[in-house]
């Protein structure tokens, strides 16, 4: 599948920049900091402002610096065109506003990063409706679908629990019947996976995690696939109807979502990405090969009621894991024993760091209940089996053996 198509992506992504002829010969695009560019002929600013001719014209629509970024991440995701952001959920809540309106309905996985969840739910109160199923069967998409949904959006591995999103079966669903699919590949990264190969119309990435990779910039991606047929979809403003149609989508993002809203990705952090995605394919696969390890190595230890992992065969969508990834990615969760205190646990690590991000080269952990799903109340964490001793594992690059070192020392002492 994607991962044979994906082969050489790692070798034109380190000579992106420099292939593009950049002055003096750097090998890296540079910074450009200017937030206006001067045109000697006025009608060229004119022509710019109306999309008759490329370049720049304010730094809050667009950059130098970040449209390098966005071709790299285009060139990842094997898409048709790329809209960066501030974060990964100016990305999603940029594309959500810009394309559905009151009166619409979105069908969503309930398996989804915490803030992505709680922006759903305050969609509902601009009069989108948002239903929430279970996407690692198709079936629950298709028996949520009503006559006035718009979209299906889902992650393809799920924080924290790891559940698998029925990709391909849903992507089939989607363009029988005309729906938007995005697909949120943040997890998996585009090495492991492309969504485009499962027919997803949009794919977003928060670039601060495994593309960055080394937890030094915030960052958000939105990647037109070309495959939707933006002519039959009604939420589009006849002004951004130029062109061909597979690319009013982007447009129209770009323009209503990131020039009007405003959440510009900075063009150092823009520099800081594109760097660090150069090494994507060789992190996704060292801390692909730790994270089955330890989980493997945490499956076994008596300490341990649960692994989260979908390399795991034990693990629930296994075999769709298996089907759909080049790799089962570096994130996952362990539930300690009823002996262990998690915070006494975390607090003994001295290689592992308590921290909130994900697909940093270090790795992190942070106990979920008590953080990044506090707000849900205990009510709701427990009708997602998110339970107070669950501890969240992003899996860096680090020597393996040092790790199960770490993590054998701390569980080795049990606490009252």
């Amino acid at each position: 599948m994607s991962r044979r198509k994906n082969r050489h992506i790692a070798t034109q992504l380190l000579h992106n920049d420099y292939q593009t002829g950049i002055q003096h010969g750097s090998l890296h695009q540079p910074v450009h900091n200017s937030v206006a560019y001067g045109y000697s002929q006025s009608r060229d600013l004119a022509d710019v402002f109306q999309g008759k001719q490329s370049g720049y014209a304010y730094g809050r629509a667009s950059n130098p610096t970040v449209s390098a970024l966005e071709s790299k991440i285009t060139l990842l995701e094997q898409g048709l065109a790329s809209c960066c952001f501030a974060s990964g959920m100016a990305a999603i809540s940029a594309t959500m506003l810009t394309l559905l309106r009151a009166g619409d309905h979105l069908v969503s996985s309930s398996f989804l990063f915490g803030n992505t969840n709680s922006f759903f739910n305050t969609l509902t109160t601009y009069g989108i409706e948002v239903t929430f199923v279970d996407a690692t069967d198709v079936q629950n998409i298709i028996d949520a679908t009503q006559a006035n949904t718009k979209a299906v959006f889902v992650e393809t591995i799920a924080n924290p629990r790891t559940q698998v999103s029925d990709l391909a079966r849903i992507g089939e669903y989607c363009a029988e019947q005309g729906l938007l699919y995005i697909v949120d590949n943040t997890l998996t990264t585009p090495i492991a996976f492309q969504p485009r190969d499962v027919k997803a119309g949009l794919i977003i990435n928060s670039l601060t995690k495994y593309i960055g990779g080394h937890g030094n910039a915030l960052g958000g991606a939105v990647t037109e696939t070309g495959i939707f047929d933006w002519s039959s979809y009604a939420n589009i403003y006849d002004i951004y109807k130029k062109g061909e149609s597979n690319s009013w989508g982007i447009l129209q993002i770009r323009k209503k979502g990131l020039r009007d809203m405003g959440a510009t990705l900075s063009p150092e952090a823009a520099h800081a990405i594109a760097v660090g995605s150069e090494t994507l394919s060789m992190r996704v696969k060292k801390s692909s090969e730790n994270a089955l390890t330890l989980a493997n190595f945490f499956a076994e230890h008596p300490m341990i009621n649960q692994v989260f992992y979908p390399g795991l065969k034990s693990h629930q969508e296994h075999l769709l894991a298996t089907e759909l990834f080049g790799s089962y990615g570096s994130l996952m969760s362990i539930e300690l024993h009823e002996d262990i205190n998690c915070f006494n646990f975390l607090d003994r690590l001295e290689l592992v760091i308590s921290a909130s991000n994900l697909g940093d080269n270090r790795t992190l952990a942070i106990p979920v209940a008590h953080t990044i799903f506090y707000e849900m109340g205990a009510e709701r964490r427990a009708s997602m089996g998110i339970s107070d001793g669950l501890i969240r594992l992003s899996i860096g690059i680090e020597d393996v053996d040092s790790l199960i070192e770490d993590f054998s020392r701390s569980l080795s002492v049990t606490s009252l």
